[in-house]
């Protein structure tokens, strides 16, 4: 299981890494390996992981996503509400309709973090904001539909 969290790394680098390509909303291959095209952030991070158990010859273990999730709050525009949503809507329609470049045929597990925001959590910043629902369990948003539940 591997935590997967393409804002960190959009957040360290924004001037090379696309905010799009963040938030799987590339219309275009951003990263060419080869014959992989990478369209988003996430793939390239989990792919990068299944390279290195391809190295060691362990590329029949299957990766699960533990954790990948976008703050809501606590780094200017980048953490708006709206950017979290997108990310997490888009995370889990990718997850239930294919895997990653390098195993497209894989379904990856893939847990949304987290369910609730956490207010207390110091210091204050974006750690605090990854939640689907505020603590008094509001929505922050949703990302789920009828169909889902």
């Amino acid at each position: 299981m591997i935590d997967v969290y393409p804002y960190f790394a959009y957040a360290n680098d924004p001037a090379h890494i696309p905010l799009d390509y963040a938030l799987f909303k590339s219309t275009s291959p951003v990263v060419v390996d080869g014959n992989l095209n990478y369209y988003n952030l996430f793939d390239a991070m989990v792919d990068a992981f299944n390279a290195a158990l391809e190295k060691i010859n362990m590329s029949d273990i299957y990766l699960s996503i533990s954790e990948s999730g976008w703050p809501s709050a606590g780094n200017g525009d980048d953490t708006s509400i709206e950017n979290a949503k997108t990310y997490n809507t888009n995370l889990v329609n990718h997850v239930l309709e294919t895997g990653s470049p390098r195993k497209p045929h894989h379904r990856y597990n893939t847990f949304v973090f987290s369910m609730f925001n956490e207010d207390l959590k110091q210091p204050a910043g974006v750690e605090q904001h990854f939640g689907l629902f505020y603590p008094n369990m509001e929505p922050v948003y949703t990302i789920w539909h009828d169909e889902m539940l």
